[in-house]
This record gives C-alpha cells, sequence and structure tokens, in this order.
C-alpha cells in the first residue's frame, strides 16, 4: 500500500510514523507513506495556500491551484483507489472504513486546514470525506494519523499476531470484552475462572457474552446497527 498525504504542515504528521508499528510497517516495506507540502506548489514568492472567502465571512479558505496541481501530479504517476478528505462534516471514521480502506493500493489524503478547502476542490477530485469525530481541530493532520494507523495496523503482516485485529472492538459492532494477564489473582481481584476451564469454545462464549453486555452498558447505539 502506498499512502500520499497532502497538506501544510508536514513536520507536524511525520513523528507518528517513526515509531512502533507504523515505522516497523514502513521498514518492512509493508506500506509507503509519502509527505507533500502544499507550499510547494505554489507560485508567489509568499508560498500562498489560502485566501478570503467570498461572499464575506471569517476564516481563511486554501486555494483550488496548489491542491489541483499536487494532486494532478500525483495522479499522472499512478492509479488512486481514493482520494479521502480530512473535515469535520464527513463521514464518521467506523472500523468498517478502515477495514476497507486497507484493502486499498493506492490512497491520497488531504488535510483541510484554516476553514477548510475551496468547495470545488471537493467537486473534481475527493472520492471520500473522513471526520474522526463531532469536533473541529486546527486542521486534519492530526485525523490523518489516527486513520493513518487505524488502517495500517490491518495490512496484513503489520500485527505480530495476524487474528488480533479481528478480534478489536467494533469488528463485529460490539466493543471488546474484558482481558486479563498475570497475576492470577491480585489485591483480592481474581480472574474468571472460565480462562482456565482450558474449554475454548466455552471461553469464547463467554467472552462473546461479555463483550455483548459491554456494547449494552457502554455503546447501545453500536447494537441498533
Amino acid at each position: 500500500m502506498r499512502i500520499d498525504i497532502i497538506t501544510v504542515l508536514p513536520e507536524l504528521l511525520k513523528s507518528p510514523f517513526e515509531a512502533s508499528i507504523l515505522k516497523r510497517a514502513i521498514e518492512a516495506n509493508l506500506v509507503e507513506v509519502h509527505f507533500h507540502n502544499l507550499r510547494d506548489y505554489t507560485t508567489d514568492n509568499y508560498k500562498t495556500v489560502d485566501d478570503y472567502q467570498f461572499g464575506g465571512g471569517a476564516g481563511m479558505v486554501m486555494l483550488i491551484e496548489p491542491i489541483d496541481k499536487c494532486i494532478t501530479k500525483l495522479q499522472s504517476e499512478r492509479d488512486y483507489d481514493d482520494i479521502i478528505y480530512m473535515t469535520p462534516d464527513g463521514e464518521r471514521l467506523k472500523q468498517g472504513t478502515a477495514n476497507q480502506l486497507s484493502l486499498k493500493e493506492n490512497l491520497i489524503i488531504l488535510c483541510g486546514h484554516y476553514k477548510g478547502v475551496d468547495q470545488r476542490v471537493r467537486d473534481k477530485f475527493i472520492t471520500k470525506e473522513i471526520s474522526i469525530g463531532d469536533y473541529v481541530l486546527s486542521g486534519g493532520e492530526l485525523g490523518a494519523a489516527v486513520l493513518c494507523d487505524a488502517v495500517i495496523r490491518l495490512i496484513p503482516g503489520v500485527l505480530g499476531n495476524e487474528t488480533s485485529a479481528l478480534t478489536d472492538s467494533f469488528q463485529d459492532n460490539l466493543l471488546a470484552p474484558p482481558i486479563y494477564t498475570r497475576p492470577r489473582s491480585y489485591q483480592g481481584m481474581d480472574v474468571p475462572e472460565i480462562l482456565f476451564s482450558g474449554n475454548f469454545p466455552e471461553i469464547e462464549k463467554w467472552r462473546e457474552e461479555q463483550a455483548y453486555l459491554r456494547t449494552k452498558e457502554r455503546r447501545p447505539d453500536l447494537l441498533d446497527d
């Protein structure tokens, strides 16, 4: 998989990809992540990427021209499965979306900034708009990092245990069940006996029941889906 991220703040984005699972995935050539500074596609001495919005109103708007030049250049080099715009009014990021995107080969992620991008960018280029929550950030960079983490960890070979991601929260519209490790007893708190039974069908049944109960208590909206 290759991910190209278009941003005005590439330095803000790079650190998550220089540690932990994302770094290992890149070093193992399981994924390529490239950062493109939008200011490199401007033509004026000030490297301007934004301007006042027509019709008045507070907040600057990202210009269409540098975005057009950057995306057009990338598209001339390869075909992209999706061009994603990170925006608060996009589709809420869910596990199913991450699952789908993990199967793609080439993605572009455009990070919004200021008041957002000229609507013509969205009309001409964008195939998917994603939000990581019902709140507004200073830019789309942190959202892009969250999206990349959610997608890259699903690529075969990235996680040490291939089945680990399949048992994560939200994979079946359920939260993950309680999990335990050593010691078996700690300050009067004991691990449920079922987990030591060796009866794996019963253990899986217990986990499914616990996952359902936890979801019903904490996120009943997921059960409606």
